[in-house]
């Protein structure tokens, strides 16, 4: 993979974060997630632990903060659905200003928001750490199943190829005067979803016969390998086991 095909969530770094390797990061991501979510969402402030965490973790691989923020905008559909949660949700009322919401709803809704977040913002520091084609070789030194690597693989390496080609295809239909403006342009947006599909289809066709005119036979060529010191894991492990201890301390009192 070429490096006019790293992902726009990576950020080009030189901290102790950027240089472990990838397999450690993925163990401590997986590690960290399931130690928040395992969380009981009484203990607000164990989330608040893992915040000053997390936010260490960003500063010591110098992330900008804009860099972060803006692509926090992936946790939008989330936040609203947490927001609906106690207007919809069934259960005992209370009273906030004029309105009457439901108590679990308001649970429901603030886990929701504090252990997405955790798991948005923990994924997007793995992302902007890490170069695509070192995941992939994380996820295969984790013996992840080979055709899902594959497939995790041909995504990063298409997904820019793919998105031009809708940009090009939006480009064209308003150069004709197009606007979607109301429902009435819903069946021209359906038809190019289903050209976009067609073409990607096609695409996927003329290159699986490409790879097997050169030899494939169900397993890519493995370009380079992954290595990790006690040392890395140890500084890997540090995160996941400083929230283990936030978790274990919250659960005992």
């Amino acid at each position: 993979m070429g490096a006019s095909h790293g992902h726009h969530l990576h950020f080009h770094g030189h901290s102790p974060v950027h240089h472990l390797p990838a397999h450690t990061k993925i163990v401590a991501l997986v590690t960290f997630v399931l130690v928040v979510v395992a969380t009981p969402r009484q203990h607000a402030w164990a989330f608040a632990v893992y915040a000053v965490l997390l936010l260490g973790v960003v500063g010591l691989a110098g992330l900008p903060f804009g860099h972060i923020a803006r692509r926090m905008v992936v946790e939008v559909p989330f936040v609203v659905f947490a927001a609906l949660l106690p207007f919809v949700a069934s259960g005992p009322r209370v009273p906030v200003g004029p309105l009457s919401l439901s108590e679990p709803g308001l649970w429901a809704s603030w886990a929701l928001l504090a252990k997405g977040t955790l798991g948005v913002l923990a994924s997007l520091t793995l992302a902007a750490t890490t170069e695509p084609r070192d995941l992939l070789a994380g996820l295969e030194r984790l013996r992840l199943p080979q055709q899902l690597v594959q497939i995790f693989g041909f995504m990063v390496r298409y997904l820019e190829v793919v998105t031009g080609e809708l940009t090009r295809m939006r480009i064209a239909r308003e150069s004709r005067g197009f606007q979607a403006r109301s429902v009435r342009s819903w069946p021209a947006l359906a038809s190019t979803v289903g050209a976009l599909f067609i073409r990607s289809y096609e695409r996927g066709e003329r290159i699986h016969l490409a790879m097997l005119s050169r030899g494939y036979t169900g397993r890519l060529p493995v370009t380079h390998t992954l290595t990790a010191s006690s040392a890395q894991w140890r500084l890997a492990a540090a995160l996941p086991t400083a929230a283990l201890v936030t978790l274990a301390v919250a659960v005992a009192l």
